[in-house]
């Protein structure tokens, strides 16, 4: 199985410790410490969200931060981005919600 290994804001993922997360209620297997969109990746997960005004897939587009595409809901948290973030033993991730400033848009444009 291939994984990101290198990351150009992470580093490198040189110890592999076999870790299991969940992603929309489904477990996987990770390396512990890789982010979320390379374990993600490695299990054959392409698309992570939505897009909010067209429903089309969305998934990883830049995997350095920039674009929040990979937005996923972690540990209850929403808008974590996927790319930059590192996989923890028995996380709970979900696809990601609508982005805060679009459902703000919404509420102004009544």
């Amino acid at each position: 199985m291939r994984r990101i290994i290198h990351h150009p804001i992470l580093g490198n993922l040189d110890e592999y410790h076999p870790c299991s997360f969940y992603f929309n209620g489904v477990k996987y297997e990770a390396h512990e410490n890789e982010s979320i969109a390379a374990a993600l990746l490695a299990n054959g997960i392409r698309a992570l969200r939505l897009h909010e005004e067209s429903g089309s897939p969305r998934g990883i587009y830049c995997n350095i931060g920039h674009c929040m595409e990979c937005r996923v809901t972690v540990n209850g948290q929403p808008n974590v981005r996927a790319c930059l973030t590192p996989v923890q033993k028995n996380m709970v991730v979900e696809s990601g919600k609508q982005h805060p400033n679009i459902v703000k848009r919404m509420v102004e444009n009544r």
